[in-house]
């Protein structure tokens, strides 16, 4: 098999954004053998962050787990304005000696950079980066052929990506139809889910986790109670006790979650999408306890899925500092008081010690998603 119809292949297989960016490196070296790095931040509008993403460094990679405010960035501004890729042939005379990722890129000895702003439909989705350890490298024939791998990027994770979100604005839609939406709010599940993607970073170091990695949690983590569609809405709604009966079919969501999961993927065409087990894992698993008194299974430690374990501190952590219909909202102070009460039974104490060390990023996050009054 030639090198042209190996990397072809590795693109088709079932693998990794990772290992697909790993391969189009590899071609762009057989070409270019300066082209030392290719890594990609994904956007996210609501927050105006740019987030890294993936990326093949080879060794250390700069600027893991970091993310940045878009409008913090000039440079990257005009580009998403423009639209035009930006080129920098000495990083040394051109990087703000003010911005951490410019410090961080030129440490590891990067001096050339290249950079592909994303779109999908009009819609800016985030930047492609090729970077290089040898100064003046990149000259007009270089950045021809950087364009066309860089489209071949954006493709590959747009395709990725857009493919899980809108399978997430499906089951969005279908929590409308049943009116699950006065339940949980879009508000609660923007704060959730960036309090998963606050513990997962945390603890990336221990578990090895990557910014992929991270970056699923954050996605998947609103579909955690999807299974609750299912659920019959006096249970839902009630505000008093749920009667041993009614918990028992509260109880079963889990597994409703789960097969609700395997039934979207199937009709999406993703049945062996590689990241189905997570989602399956947040669905079916997030509320065993760590003591293994939890439900469905009674799974204990770490026989509990990671990601299910991290879902289940950030879900806990919102309930307790929202208002609900039965309880006033308890103080973030409250909550990690509580939280550490029922760490190592109810709660993974790695997930809650993850949580509570970032209490700051924690007040960002509920003043930049506060639950509308009449929402």
């Amino acid at each position: 098999m030639s090198p042209d119809q190996e990397f072809f292949q590795k693109l088709n297989n079932n693998t990794s954004i990772s290992d697909k960016i790993g391969s189009i490196h590899g071609a762009v070296r057989r070409r270019y053998d300066f082209i030392d790095r290719i890594a990609v931040a994904i956007y996210d509008p609501k927050t105006d962050m740019l987030k890294t993403f993936s990326h093949s460094s080879g060794g250390g990679n700069p600027l893991s787990r970091y993310e940045a405010k878009l409008s913090d960035s000039r440079s990257l501004t005009e580009i998403c304005k423009t639209r035009r890729p930006r080129l920098i042939n000495d990083l040394t005379a051109f990087a703000p000696p003010d911005r951490e990722h410019s410090r961080r890129i030129i440490a590891q000895g990067y001096r050339a950079s290249y950079t592909l702003p994303m779109y999908m439909s009009g819609i800016f989705f985030g930047f492609v980066f090729f970077d290089s350890h040898r100064e003046n490298s990149l000259n007009p024939e270089v950045v021809h052929y950087l364009n066309l791998f860089g489209h071949l990027v954006s493709l590959t994770i747009i395709n990725d990506l857009m493919t899980i979100k809108t399978m997430l604005s499906t089951v969005k839609a279908a929590r409308d139809i049943t009116a699950y939406r006065d339940m949980e709010t879009g508000a609660h599940l923007d704060r959730m889910s960036h309090y998963a993607r606050l513990i997962a970073r945390e603890m990336a170091d221990r578990h090895g986790f990557d910014d992929e990695f991270i970056e699923y949690v954050f996605l998947f983590s609103p579909l955690h109670d999807i299974g609750k569609i299912g659920v019959p809405d006096t249970i839902l709604s009630k505000a008093d006790r749920l009667s041993p009966e009614e918990f028992k079919l509260m109880k079963e969501h889990t597994i409703k979650g789960r097969e609700i999961i395997d039934a979207i993927m199937k009709d999406f065409g993703l049945d062996h999408f590689r990241n189905i087990e997570m989602m399956r894992n947040i669905t079916e698993f997030h509320h065993e306890h760590v003591d293994g008194n939890g439900y469905p299974h009674g799974l204990k430690g770490d026989a509990i899925p990671v990601e299910a374990r991290i879902i289940s501190a950030a879900d806990i952590f919102d309930a307790l500092t929202s208002e609900r219909p039965y309880k006033p909202a308890w103080t973030n102070e409250e909550a990690f008081d509580n939280l550490r009460r029922i760490a190592g039974a109810q709660l993974d104490r790695a997930c809650v010690e993850a949580l509570i060390k970032n209490a700051d990023e924690i007040l960002k996050i509920q003043a930049r998603f506060r639950e509308e009054l009449y929402a």
